[in-house]
């Protein structure tokens, strides 16, 4: 067991270290005079456009490799599933309230392990299945238990989105086809690029 903790610690640190210098990219692009037409629009308007980028890298346009429905109107629009080189899998989406009212997050969605829920609202819940391997990707853990995805939201206004991201250990590179689950989301199949 601690030889898998290991690896994972190490996984979930190269992943760490990977989603900070992608964060400090994406923050060094933004500094520039041709970003700033867009920053008067709106926080959800946004997220869309940082939505939107990964699936138009990879010629999928706007069209989302699936749409799980969740309770009270909540819709999770997955837009890429990208095998990075360190050895794990980032799926990207919006996460978007549909319904009329604003929607309190469910505390499911962070699912059951102690070691995530005492870290706040996540989407740490998130699996990925293998049914050809027939194995359960979970969601990965920096070294202090966080889980690497979006965490910190606890309601969406109605008609709003919010961009969201899950990192998972990667499959076999064999593996294409991967079942993503989360608690109170129907469950879809989505294809893993990279």
């Amino acid at each position: 067991m601690s030889i898998r903790f290991s690896a994972k610690a190490r996984r979930g640190m190269v992943a760490l270290t990977v989603a900070a210098g992608l964060a400090a990219g994406v923050a060094g692009c933004g500094g520039g005079g041709g970003g700033d037409d867009k920053k008067p629009d709106n926080s959800a308007s946004a997220s869309r456009t940082g939505g939107s980028d990964p699936s138009a890298q990879e010629g999928q346009s706007d069209q989302p490799l699936a749409e799980l429905k969740g309770s009270d109107g909540l819709l999770l629009q997955i837009t890429s599933a990208q095998r990075d080189t360190g050895g794990f899998v980032t799926v990207n989406g919006t996460l978007k309230n549909d319904g009329a009212q604003t929607v309190v997050i469910p505390s499911a969605l962070s699912g059951n392990e102690t070691e995530i829920i005492k870290n706040g609202r996540s989407l740490g819940g998130a699996t990925l299945v293998d049914p050809q391997g027939k194995k359960r990707y979970y969601v990965l853990r920096d070294t202090e238990g966080r889980p690497l995805t979006t965490t910190g939201f606890s309601t969406l206004k109605a008609g709003s989105t919010l961009a969201v991201f899950m990192q998972f250990p990667a499959p076999p590179t064999n593996t294409t086809g991967v079942e993503f689950q989360l608690p109170t989301f129907s469950s879809a199949t989505i294809k893993i690029s990279g």
